[in-house]
């Protein structure tokens, strides 16, 4: 055999797996939280996402992990995903908020019964509307509706908060997103925007009293550090919005777009799980009871705070939204109204 036959030969079986495989493709995928997928739900998410895709693709697509924020803070790493520099981002409602303002819909107070009732809304005909009108509006490709960590509570360092009446002289931090500022006002205490990067450090030092985030959230954050008190108020149930940009999903072969499609499902589930695995757990309410004043509102305190925030959100997205918000509004407790009758067979 000649050299130059040899040559050729190993340039050949060099080619074969491009030839075979076609193009390979780098995800760049980030996220808010640590990357500790046995303790945060988006990074659970992140890292099932991270193998499927990397398997099933059998190597054409490398997924690179960017967690804890340090792409830079929401609005920042969103842009990023935009222009194309990052791939994917798992936000939070409030992220996307600056993008896609209608995105406080998800943040109805008291809208859901239980968390399956929140699976089918999200992962049905109502979250496949919003993904469409968020990539028609904001111009994000939504993946799917992920897990922030379950049922917001309230903590604070200041007092026991058993009422409304107990919120007053209250200041309480939110994230960006003028609908979670209205029912703060609606229970009387004052709303203070601070980034996620800073509220440690801003309930450490007394920039805010209080703020409200899951269970799973407020113990990975270990603010029962720096807060004494926590009002198991089960208000919110707002789930994290997991973008890509359409152009680099767009582009991908379709047997690709399938795998990072079923990946993100998986990844969906499995933060899912954790969240739910955490609440179940001593890394959940007993880590926070060992430091912080537990407190689960009576039938009747409940009924205060349904009574004061409901009303002042539907009034609020009416108002901020016109009739737009409101058909989102009647969409969202339609689809919440026909997921309670379906998981109750009828």
């Amino acid at each position: 055999m000649s050299r130059r036959t040899l040559t050729a030969i190993v340039a050949a079986l060099v080619l074969l797996p491009s030839l075979a495989f076609g193009q390979t493709y780098t995800l760049k995928l980030a996220h808010l939280n640590p990357q500790n997928p046995f303790e945060v739900a988006s990074a659970a998410m992140a890292e099932v996402f991270k193998s499927e895709v990397e398997a099933n693709s059998n190597g054409r697509i490398k997924v690179e992990l960017y967690p804890n924020g340090v792409l830079g803070k929401e609005p920042e790493t969103m842009i990023q995903v935009k222009s194309g520099v990052v791939q994917s981002y798992i936000s939070s409602s409030g992220g996307i908020a600056q993008f896609y303002p209608l995105i406080d819909v998800t943040n109805m107070p008291f809208a859901f019964s239980s968390y399956n009732v929140g699976y089918k809304v999200y992962d049905g005909a109502f979250g496949q509307a919003l993904a469409k009108d968020i990539e028609a509006k904001a111009g994000f490709k939504v993946l799917g509706f992920g897990e922030s960590g379950g049922f917001f509570a309230i903590t604070n360092s200041k007092k026991p908060i058993k009422s409304p009446a107990d919120m007053r002289g209250i200041k309480l931090r939110t994230m960006a997103l003028p609908l979670h500022q209205e029912i703060v006002k609606a229970l009387g205490a004052s709303p203070t925007t601070v980034a996620w990067a800073e509220v440690y450090t801003s309930l450490q030092t007394g920039v805010v009293d209080g703020q409200m985030n899951p269970i799973s959230i407020i113990a990975m954050a270990k603010f029962q550090e720096v807060q004494k008190y926590i009002t198991l108020t089960n208000h919110l149930y707002a789930p994290y919005v997991w973008v890509i940009n359409p152009k680099f999903f767009n582009d991908l072969p379709a047997d690709l777009k399938a795998v990072v499609t079923d990946a993100a499902r998986t990844g969906l589930l499995a933060g899912r799980g954790l969240s739910r695995i955490i609440d179940a757990s001593d890394k959940g309410l007993p880590t926070l009871a060992t430091k912080m004043e537990v407190y689960v509102p009576t039938t009747a305190e409940m009924k205060q705070f349904r009574d004061a925030t409901m009303p002042a959100a539907r009034k609020f997205m009416s108002d901020k939204y016109k009739k737009e918000g409101e058909n989102w509004v009647d969409q969202f407790y339609k689809a919440i109204e026909q997921a309670e009758k379906e998981l109750a067979g009828k």
